[in-house]
């Protein structure tokens, strides 16, 4: 329906103000509110209105329905996933990117300019090389390491003299992948998705602090290779998702050179640690992975969805890729020509502007701003390990080197009694989930059951950490009477 320009101003700044007040709000409330069954049913059974509802009323629906339930992440004291807060001018970008709602297939218009930039960034602060590579804006670290292994099987499959886009995987099921026990679930999706299977998967052992075992990975794919498989990739983690550990990445690059496998980084969460100058030793060797997915919507705070993929041999990502129907064929200078688009180096063909924000978020935070927010949220992690570590009720499980914490309580009437220790850690997270002063989740880490907290909200403070861990110990208390 089209709106009369005054009628666009006064619904607009209607929902900058439901905004602003949203902003102001959430740190005042409960973290996490349950829905009711009614309200639940009330949004999944509503029917499609038949006669037209003003801007008023849909406004007045969103108030009342959706706002006053948001996930939690925009609370200081969520340290649930790896969810952050948005960065604020990036939200009210949005608007803007909604108003041109332009196809980021590729093209010369000025949305596609932005995209091309903003990776250039990445790339920058990564070490990653530019010339030669090419990056893509995808929905999230599942897609970029979707799109990411799909150019390492292309490759894999290319140097056995099997062309994947035309003969398919087929039988040639004996390429095999190594990973860690803990890296995330997406690569297992991925390689299914990709037609591998997840038994072409080979799972890697970890140290003691969570991070791949070179000697296991070693014997490994040594062993593999005698049994007739065709060692083609390897995925190291720059901050895993339970306890962000950091693989050695510059280690594995040597080796994964040395023995023909392509590597892929998933720092979806970790890769932008780079920015902070105590963190950069850490991730060294990242700049040399033939592949990076990253997600800026997670610790840089721009707005879902933001993902990203980074690859060094772009003209193999284009070959695994493209497709150029006939319908959107142009010539470069002429028309909205400007090849080689966008579409071609990934699976979408629509693509939305998701350029603009993470274009704004940087910006308007400086490369000075981000590595300060980085350091503190990482200065607040060994603020909560020191905390946990000198409490008698309390037990550290892991000390990663970025924002997250894994602990649990023990308290002395059942020190010891690992059955009971975990069902008290779970019935402590699902009560402080619903009682809303403070948000945690959980791992599993050697088997055992343990709180785990990533903090990601540029407002959290040590204060947020000592009620959090006062919310941990009174649910305890709670559950065990």
């Amino acid at each position: 329906m089209r709106l009369t320009e005054a009628e666009f101003r006064k619904l607009g700044y209607q929902a900058v103000d439901m905004a602003a007040k949203y902003f102001v709000e959430v740190p005042r409330g409960p973290v996490f509110q349950r829905m009711h069954e009614s309200e639940r049913q009330a949004l999944m059974n509503m029917p499609m209105p038949v006669a037209s509802l003003s801007g008023d009323e849909i406004l007045r629906l969103l108030g009342e329905q959706i706002l006053p339930h948001p996930m939690g992440n925009g609370h200081p004291r969520f340290f649930g996933w790896v969810n952050s807060p948005p960065a604020m001018l990036a939200v009210i970008t949005e608007i803007l990117v909604a108003a041109m709602n332009p196809s980021c297939a590729g093209g010369d218009h000025a949305a596609i300019y932005p995209e091309h930039c903003v990776i250039r960034w990445l790339m920058n602060v990564l070490g990653f090389p530019i010339e030669g590579s090419a990056g893509l804006l995808v929905s999230g670290g599942s897609a970029a390491s979707l799109t990411a292994l799909a150019a390492a099987r292309h490759r894999a499959l290319g140097q056995l003299g099997i062309d994947v886009r035309k003969q398919g995987v087929g039988n040639h099921d004996r390429l095999r992948l190594y990973a860690s026990t803990e890296v995330h679930s997406c690569i297992q999706k991925a390689v299914e998705l990709l037609g591998l299977g997840s038994d072409s998967i080979r799972w890697i052992e970890v140290d003691e602090d969570f991070r791949v075992s070179l000697d296991h990975l070693r014997r490994a794919v040594r062993e593999d290779r005698e049994r007739g498989w065709h060692p083609f990739c390897v995925v190291a983690s720059a901050g895993s998702v339970q306890t962000g550990a950091i693989d050695p990445l510059d280690m594995l690059a040597r080796f994964a050179a040395e023995s023909n496998l392509w590597m892929h980084v998933d720092g979806a969460y970790g890769a932008v640690a780079m920015l902070d100058p105590h963190s950069r030793p850490l991730l060294e060797g990242i700049e040399r992975a033939d592949s990076i997915a990253l997600d800026p919507h997670k610790w840089l705070s721009v707005p879902v969805e933001c993902g990203c993929v980074l690859v060094r041999d772009g003209a193999l990502l284009r070959d695994t890729f493209s497709l150029v129907p006939p319908y959107i064929r142009t010539e470069t200078g002429k028309g909205i020509g400007n090849l080689p688009w966008f579409a071609e180096y990934g699976m979408q063909q629509t693509r939305g502007f998701r350029a603009l924000k993470l274009w704004v978020t940087p910006a308007n935070a400086g490369t000075l701003g981000l590595e300060q927010q980085i350091a503190r949220q990482i200065a607040l992690a060994r603020y909560l390990a020191e905390r946990v570590d000198a409490a008698p009720d309390f037990e550290l499980r892991s000390k990663g080197p970025l924002s997250i914490v894994c602990f649990r309580y023990v308290p002395e009437e059942i020190a010891g009694n690992e059955e009971a220790l975990d069902a008290l850690n779970k019935k402590v997270m699902e009560h402080m989930q619903a009682d809303g002063r403070a948000f945690v989740t959980s791992a599993t880490l050697a088997g055992r059951f343990v709180l785990r907290a990533c903090i990601l909200h540029y407002d959290t403070t040590e204060a947020d950490i000592d009620a959090m861990l006062q919310a941990v110990e009174d649910a305890a208390r709670q559950v065990m009477e």
